[in-house]
């Protein structure tokens, strides 16, 4: 047993290590017509394997980081702001 589990965990190690890829599709037809098709394309890796091919969308996707979707709405709502007020600002000025 113990070899059959150290042969999966070097199997785990070695698919997030390099990274796998499953590609399939699934076509559901009636009478030679096709009503509904499915495009599976799976990609296996662990995040520094992901990185290292230039994959990252997670990292700015507010579903899986909101504190940063959070920091980043909050900065641009402090940079508009202070654009409205220099704006503002400007209006008073011009104002007869």
């Amino acid at each position: 047993m113990d070899n059959r589990s150290s042969s999966l965990a070097d199997t785990l190690e070695r698919v997030l290590d390099k990274g796998v890829v499953i590609v399939g599709d699934i076509a559901v037809s009636v009478v030679d017509i096709e009503l509904l098709t499915l495009r599976v394309r799976l990609f296996v890796a662990s995040a520094q394997t992901a990185r290292e091919m230039g994959i990252d969308w997670w990292e700015n996707d507010p579903f899986f980081a909101p504190r940063s979707a959070a920091r980043q709405l909050a900065a641009e709502n402090a940079e508009l702001r202070d654009r409205l007020a220099a704006l503002e600002r400007a209006l008073e000025e011009n104002r007869p």
